[in-house]
C-alpha cells in the first residue's frame, strides 16, 4: 500500500483499469479480473465516464455488493470527454463536468466517488471553471478527493495552485508512463514530487509491446492490427520502441520473470508515481501483471533499462 500524494489515501501499488471492459473483454471477464485483483490485494481500480460507451462503469457499479463491497474499493473515475460523431470531443465545461460525475455515479450505484478526475486539458474552458467543478464535487460530497488525467506538468501545477486557493487539495494527476514513453519524467514527475500529488501511470507496458508480443510480426487481434488505433505502428512499432523491448526481454530472461513484470516494476518504482495502471484485456494478462508485485529490480538492470530508453 501507498498513500496517494500526500493525502492520507492509503491505495494499492498497482491499480486495475477498466478501458478494455466492454471494448475486447466481456462481463464476465471483467468480473474475474474484479475478482482477481482484489484477492490479491488490490483496491484501486480505474474508470471513466467514457470507458465503453458507459459499460465500463455500469459493469463495475454491478459487480460492487456482489463480488466485494463498496468499502474495499478506492474507486477512481473521469470525467469531460467523450465519443462524438467525429472522433473524440473534450468538454470540461462544469456543466459537462458535474453531468458526467452525476452519470457516472448513477452508473456505479453510489453516493461519491473516492477520487475524481478531469480527464483532459482542454483551451475551449477556462481552466478556473474546470476547477470550480473540482472543488465543487468535494463540498457536495460527490467526491472525496480530486485531480486530473492527461496534464502536462505546469498544467497540472495550475490546477494544483488554483484548488490550493480554495483549499481543496489536488491528489492526484494521471498520465501515460512507460519505458516507452517517458514525457512524464520531465516534467510531471518534478512537479509531483514538489507540489505532492501522486501520479497513477497508465499504459506502463507501452500498450502492449513491452510484453514482447510484437517482436516476432503483428497479432491480427492486437492494437497494431486493429484500424481503430492508425498511429500505433509508427509510434509504438519503430526501432527505438524494439531496442527498449529487447532490453526488457533480456532482463526478464535473466531474472526469470516476464517482460511485463520487468517493465511494470520499473514503473512503479519511479519517484512520484503512486501506481501503475493495469489494463488487462484478459485475467491471464491480469494476472501477470499482478505477478511484478513481488520484483524488485536490481540497480544495474534499472540503470540499463533507463540508458536503453532515454
Amino acid at each position: 500500500m501507498r498513500r496517494l500524494g500526500r493525502s492520507g489515501l492509503a491505495v494499492s501499488r498497482l491499480a486495475l483499469g477498466t478501458l478494455t471492459w466492454g471494448m475486447g473483454t466481456d462481463e464476465e471477464t471483467a468480473r474475474e479480473q474484479l475478482e482477481v485483483f482484489a484477492e490479491a490485494g488490490g483496491t484501486l481500480v480505474d474508470t471513466a465516464h467514457a470507458y465503453g460507451g458507459g459499460i465500463a462503469e455500469q459493469w463495475l457499479g454491478g459487480f460492487l455488493g456482489s463480488v466485494l463491497d463498496r468499502s474495499d474499493l478506492v474507486l477512481v473515475t473521469q470525467a469531460g470527454v467523450r465519443r462524438g460523431p467525429h472522433g473524440r470531443v473534450v468538454d470540461t465545461s462544469r456543466r459537462a463536468l458535474l453531468a458526467d460525475l452525476d452519470t457516472s455515479l448513477q452508473r456505479l450505484g453510489t453516493d461519491h466517488v473516492d477520487v475524481w478526475l478531469a480527464q483532459a486539458w482542454s483551451d475551449q474552458s477556462p481552466v478556473e471553471e474546470m476547477v470550480g467543478a473540482l472543488a465543487y464535487a468535494v463540498s457536495s460530497g460527490r467526491a472525496r478527493y480530486v485531480g486530473v488525467s492527461n496534464h502536462a506538468g505546469w498544467q497540472a501545477a495550475r490546477a494544483f495552485s488554483l484548488l490550493e486557493a480554495l483549499r481543496v487539495p489536488l491528489v492526484c494527476v494521471e498520465s501515460e508512463l512507460s519505458l516507452i514513453e517517458r514525457d512524464a519524467e520531465h516534467e510531471l514527475l518534478p512537479a509531483a514530487l514538489a507540489l505532492g500529488f501522486g501520479v497513477l501511470a497508465w499504459s506502463p507496458l507501452g500498450h502492449g509491446v513491452l510484453t514482447g508480443k510484437y517482436r516476432g510480426g503483428i497479432p491480427p487481434d492486437s492494437r497494431a492490427g486493429s484500424r481503430r488505433f492508425p498511429g500505433f505502428r509508427e509510434r509504438f512499432l519503430g526501432e527505438r520502441p524494439a531496442a527498449v523491448t529487447e532490453a526488457v526481454v533480456t532482463a526478464a530472461r535473466g531474472l526469470g520473470v516476464s517482460p511485463a513484470e520487468v517493465a511494470l516494476a520499473w514503473v512503479r518504482d519511479l519517484p512520484g508515481v503512486t501506481a501503475p495502471v493495469i489494463g488487462a484485456r484478459t485475467v491471464a494478462q491480469l494476472r501477470a501483471g499482478l505477478a511484478s508485485e513481488a520484483l524488485e529490480l536490481p540497480d544495474e538492470i534499472r540503470a540499463a533499462l533507463d540508458e536503453v530508453s532515454a
